[in-house]
């Protein structure tokens, strides 16, 4: 396998930051730097991830410092893939951030959202219902800026029409919808298993780019990650959000965060097109597709605004999920039952940028528990003394 087609495609000079999980000197997670293909362990210099991206001069940090070389870069990815994975293998690339996500962020998509909701979470009355608000309203948002002018006039049409959604109010009303997707040190990273709730019967991956925001709410570097929905429970009611998204491994984050620099700025996140390539273990099914960053409807810096300010604070830094346009509607089951996954399916989000992140599905209650709190990485970070 060529463990390059992880990796950033310029990844020689990608500045790039992740975690580990090493046995010796004990067990635990390690922060290490990926230079000239070479793991290099800089736990020693600095304790967390936090702490790093807080340093004026991160990125020139990452570019020279030294540590301790734990191997290639590839077999730390092979690594992480064989199941059980074998150490060292990676983690998530962050650790005690708070994990946010923002919903609805390309009209585009805003259409499944509402579907959604009206289905009630059913996916058979899913058809029915987008031939339905096509044709009332269009299927193309895509030009209508949150919050202005022409927003809130159809915003106004829709509520005479009785077609106004609390989805349509995050996606093109002045507010952005931003909710905390998992809790610190409980994303995993490449390779592992992600977990569906086992009262789901329809869901999906949400392929998307995630920052990583320092204390003083400056984007310094990207990711990928999988926010993974379950249609059925949110479709349900919206005040089940947290049942739907916070489960044991349904948040992803990997491989690791590139730090900006002159070759990977904002601007190449703006740019992006991520790829979500799905292959189904049991019934042979495969489904690409992908989500362009340009039709976003809110410009990142925008997002993180809205997050962090004098109205809330984040003391240990942030990942925030952009977002995504994926709302599947491939049928897969049967006819009008549109996508939802097996277990077993491998799910790969990639961007050339940032390189893939690889993960299995299988159910949250079956995956290994979350264990390792901050009371336990407290524990860890002193023996490091």
């Amino acid at each position: 396998m060529d463990y390059t087609a992880f990796l950033p495609e310029d990844h020689e000079r990608a500045l790039l930051v992740g975690r580990v999980w090493r046995q010796t000197p004990q067990p635990g997670p390690a922060l290490v730097v990926i230079r000239h293909g070479e793991v290099i362990d800089i736990s020693a210099d600095y304790r967390c991830v936090a702490d790093l991206l807080d340093q004026d001069d991160a990125a020139g940090i990452v570019s020279r410092i030294e540590g301790e070389s734990l191997g290639a870069v590839a077999a730390l990815l092979e690594n992480s893939l064989a199941e059980p994975p074998r150490t060292p293998y990676l983690l998530a690339p962050c650790d005690v951030q708070a994990i946010k996500a923002c919903g609805v962020t390309f009209a585009v998509s805003l259409m499944e959202r509402v579907i959604e909701e009206q289905a009630a979470g059913d996916p058979a009355r899913a058809t029915e219902l987008r031939r339905e608000f096509q044709a009332l309203i269009g299927s193309d948002l895509s030009q209508i800026v949150p919050g202005s002018e022409e927003a809130m006039a159809l915003k106004a049409e829709l509520q005479a029409r009785g077609a106004w959604s609390q989805y349509m109010e995050v996606g093109i009303g002045p507010d952005a919808e931003v909710f905390t997707k998992a809790q610190p040190l409980s994303s995993v990273g490449f390779g592992a298993r992600v977990g569906l709730h086992p009262a789901s019967q329809w869901n999906n991956p949400e392929p998307e780019i995630v920052l990583a925001v320092d204390a003083q709410g400056t984007p310094r570097g990207a990711t990928l990650g999988n926010d993974v929905n379950l249609r059925d429970i949110e479709g349900r009611s919206a005040l089940l959000l947290g049942k739907a998204k916070d489960n044991n491994a349904s948040c992803a984050i990997g491989p690791f965060i590139r730090l900006f620099d002159d070759a990977f700025t904002l601007d190449t996140v703006r740019q992006a097109r991520v790829s979500l390539r799905i292959e189904g273990e049991d019934d042979g099914f495969a489904l690409d597709d992908s989500s362009d960053m340009r039709q976003i409807s809110r410009d990142p810096l925008d997002l993180v605004h809205q997050t962090i300010g004098a109205h809330h604070q984040y003391p240990d830094g942030f990942m925030l999920f952009l977002g995504t346009m994926f709302s599947p509607i491939q049928d897969r089951d049967g006819e009008g039952q549109g996508f939802t996954h097996h277990l077993g399916d491998t799910v790969t989000i990639a961007t050339p940028a940032l390189g893939a992140l690889v993960n299995r599905v299988d159910r949250s209650d079956r995956l290994p528990p979350w264990t390792f709190g901050i009371r336990q990485w407290q524990i860890q970070m002193s023996h490091q003394r």
